[in-house]
């Protein structure tokens, strides 16, 4: 005798409920990651979508950047906007988005530098940082990300520097 599929599937869908149940208990109560980075997850996941649809240009990401920026605090906002500037000074040709719903500049689809706001985090300094397609390379050890509590005309001329070297 041959028992009917959807008969069969029947108590695998309600154990299988019962398990994302328990899950989703177990994860309320999983303190791993704070809110802030959960809505930076969320943020990845809707730029991924975007991207996927290709519906984001030049200019909206662009404007992303610039509304991105807009939300912040100061003084993040008025350093992510000096960071903005140099780095199209620099690297005109840098395509900008966001990642993570933060500032950041991509080459051929992969990002090559990134600021992330203290107050975004609830972190003690904001963060200036570049990613494995940025050509920093310097023997087996170097930097990939720094510390940013002020712009002072020595740190924007090693922003401009560390910028121009990663695009080689």
């Amino acid at each position: 005798m041959t028992q009917d599929r959807t008969t069969k599937q029947a108590p695998a869908r309600a154990t299988r409920g019962k398990k994302t149940a328990a899950r989703d208990e177990q994860s309320a109560d999983y303190e791993g990651f704070t809110a802030e980075e959960r809505e930076a997850m969320q943020e990845r996941v809707r730029e991924m979508k975007a991207a996927s649809r290709g519906k984001k240009g030049k200019a909206d990401g662009e404007a992303d950047i610039l509304a991105k920026i807009a939300e912040m605090p100061e003084p993040d906002a008025a350093i992510a906007t000096r960071i903005h500037e140099l780095v199209k000074a620099v690297a005109p040709d840098l395509e900008s988005r966001t990642w993570y719903g933060m500032p950041a500049y991509s080459k051929g689809g992969k990002v090559i530098c990134f600021f992330q706001s203290a107050g975004k985090f609830k972190v003690r300094y904001n963060t200036f940082g570049f990613q494995d397609a940025a050509n920093l390379d310097d023997g087996t050890f170097w930097p990939t990300s720094y510390a940013l509590t002020e712009l002072t005309p020595a740190v924007e001329a090693r922003i401009t520097t560390l910028v121009q070297q990663a695009i080689r």
